[in-house]
């Protein structure tokens, strides 16, 4: 479709979303639909809950925050339950300021940003629509019209609340155009906008020497103040600042306990009671959700300070820590590498993942439970199966440490590094062993890393090497398995054969000779083995196996290769295994003879094919794996 053509569809649908009436006109609208009345808070909670929910695993994950935030589940379930929820609900947390605390690059800029974005469309929905007193500087609620004594009995028959006061704008102006006939006043419907100042108000601190409290409330006119002749004159006021146009909607403070103590005490009116103090008028009503964030010792040292005891009550702290799951943490890297310009470099598959394992291994604590190492507790945090350990031992280890994820190595730092590799060898494509050398070389330049961290990572470093060896060489196995598909299906045909017996406590026929004999209890743990089946544990997942081919007996499909993710890996390796000379000789050999050649021009091929891989490192891969092999 033509690029203008799709302009002019998206201004032509704000035309037709446009809506101007009397006030008389929207207390009818309102009569049919009270949506539009409801509070900041609300239509926060709402524009959230319009994009789904989802119940995993006892808790609530919200589909608005999942294509930005990754593996924050639990904190983002806590933050939308506790504050907006209740808040959306009236209770009392929606006079608090929400104030997200939590290490840098963790997510919390992201999470305003989201929020600010989503309350803009959601306000060109017809649940999202807003409605304000048309020429107001504050786009204010149409509803402060009606008189304080009017409103319990009129709130009880429009099923609304009524809360807040005229702005001193829309009190004069009620007078001077409308001559006090409240029902001629007119109402307009407002899109809420970042960039037209419309419903989002964003206040950075910067040197409080030259920055002015009118940021916030607004401030005289000099222009026309000689025309009116009163500073308490509206006309003679600018009703422009952070605070007056977040009004309808949200006010983000960044670095918020960074800034003056004067800007804050504004906070201390406006969260409790709902107004706030502006130039030489009576308070100014506001109903707007205040979002700041900060990091830990920002905020550690700002409740320290006696001082500020006022506003500790008025905060609600939601802490928003580092992602702990090694898949999520593969995502966060994707996307970032995706808004930068290293789009076009290919970047080998398990490189964002050895980055990954390396990342969470910095942020989590040791835990007390027995036999349980970090890197144990790392795969159960990212849903991996431990044997030994249970979703129990998983929930005592989340609730271990409160502070666990507030430290370690943050995504910028690892996005920071590969762009440094990938620049430094001008190549087109970069792998795991890139990567992983890249974040050990920048450890010395990192400047809040201490000498024992240091070492420590260095450590890390190492385990996310091991694991990615561990991953480079199931690549090849599989590559290789599938190069000898019919060997692999055969072990496979005859483990089936020998549980089957052995669950039957029958013989089984040998192929060659036809004769009678026991199961091969050698060939079946040889392969059970492979995936750290016990020897207690043989029976059951045998037995497993059986009613897993009688279920699909029943339903009319066949049992293959398949069909059992850890059987089918148990098979992989044990064919790999004995094939580890074959694969070591064909991997390491740097004249291989015609054989030799075929086999690996098919493992690339597949590697290519199936895995993601680009010819320069597939051959990488290939090379790496046969040095393993060999060492």
């Amino acid at each position: 479709m033509d690029i203008f053509k799709r302009i002019s569809d998206y201004q032509a649908e704000s035309e037709k979303l446009a809506w101007t009436g009397s006030f008389k006109e929207y207390i009818e609208l309102l009569r049919k639909d009270p949506t539009p009345a409801m509070t900041a808070h609300s239509r926060v909670y709402e524009m959230i809950e319009s994009y789904g929910v989802e119940e995993v695993g006892g808790h609530k994950q919200y589909k608005f925050f999942s294509q930005e935030i990754f593996g924050l589940d639990r904190a983002v379930e806590k933050l939308v339950e506790e504050y907006f929820h209740s808040a959306a609900r009236r209770l009392d947390v929606r006079k608090r300021i929400l104030l997200l605390m939590g290490p840098v690059s963790g997510g919390k800029s992201t999470i305003v940003t989201m929020l600010k974005k989503g309350l803009e469309r959601f306000s060109r929905t017809q649940r999202g629509a807003v409605y304000a007193v048309k020429g107001c500087p504050m786009h204010e609620d149409p509803l402060h019209l009606i008189p304080q004594e009017l409103r319990p009995e009129i709130e009880k028959e429009l099923g609304v609340r009524i809360e807040g006061n005229l702005c001193p704008s829309c009190q004069m102006r009620l007078q001077t155009d409308y001559h006090g006939n409240i029902e001629n006043v007119l109402v307009e419907r407002v899109f809420i906008s970042e960039d037209n100042r419309v419903g989002i108000g964003t206040f950075s601190p910067s040197d409080p020497k030259s920055q002015d409290i009118a940021d916030l409330t607004g401030s005289i006119d000099f222009s026309t103040i000689t025309e009116y002749g009163s500073e308490s004159d509206p006309r003679a006021y600018r009703f422009d600042g952070e605070l007056n146009k977040a009004n309808r909607g949200l006010m983000e403070f960044q670095e918020m306990l960074k800034c003056d103590e004067k800007f804050l005490w504004n906070l201390l009116s406006l969260t409790q009671e709902g107004n706030f103090k502006a130039g030489r008028f009576a308070l100014i009503s506001a109903d707007e959700l205040i979002i700041a964030h900060t990091n830990e010792s920002e905020y550690k040292s700002f409740i320290s300070n006696k001082k500020n005891e006022a506003l500790h009550s008025r905060m609600i702290v939601m802490p928003v820590p580092y992602n702990l799951k090694v898949s999520e943490e593969e995502k966060i890297y994707s996307k970032l590498i995706a808004q930068s310009d290293m789009r076009h470099i290919h970047i080998a598959p398990h490189a964002l993942r050895a980055a990954a394992i390396f990342s969470i291994l910095t942020r989590l604590k040791e835990t007390k439970k027995q036999g349980m190492d970090l890197v144990k507790k790392m795969r159960m945090y990212d849903g991996e199966e431990v044997e030994g350990f249970k979703e129990a031992d998983l929930k005592e280890m989340q609730n271990e440490y409160l502070e666990e994820g507030m430290t370690g190595i943050d995504p910028r730092y690892v996005i920071n590094r590969i762009s440094s590799a990938l620049i430094k060898r001008d190549t087109q494509c970069i792998n795991a062993l890139d990567v992983l050398r890249a974040l050990k070389d920048g450890l010395d330049q990192h400047p809040s890393i201490s000498k024992e961290e240091r070492e420590r990572y260095l450590n890390f470093i190492s385990v996310a090497r091991k694991e990615y060896d561990t991953l480079a060489k199931k690549e090849i196995q599989k590559a290789f398995v599938y190069s000898y598909e019919e060997s692999a299906r055969t072990l496979f045909e005859n483990y089936l054969d020998n549980i089957e017996s052995y669950c039957n406590w029958s013989k089984i026929k040998d192929p060659l000779t036809g004769e009678e004999m026991d199961p091969d209890e050698r060939l079946m743990r040889s392969i059970e083995e492979q995936i750290g089946v016990s020897e207690n544990a043989k029976k059951a997942f045998r037995e497993e196996i059986l009613i897993r081919i009688s279920s699909y007996s029943r339903k009319g499909k066949k049992f293959d290769f398949t069909s059992h993710e850890r059987l089918r890996e148990a098979v992989e390796k044990k064919l790999f295994a004995d094939l580890k000379d074959v694969v070591k000789i064909t991997t390491s050999t740097k004249t291989p003879d015609e054989s030799q050649l075929k086999r690996i021009n098919e493992v690339t091929k597949r590697l290519i094919d199936e895995h993601c891989y680009c010819p320069n490192c597939s051959n990488e891969l290939l090379r790496y794996v046969g040095s393993l092999l060999n060492r």
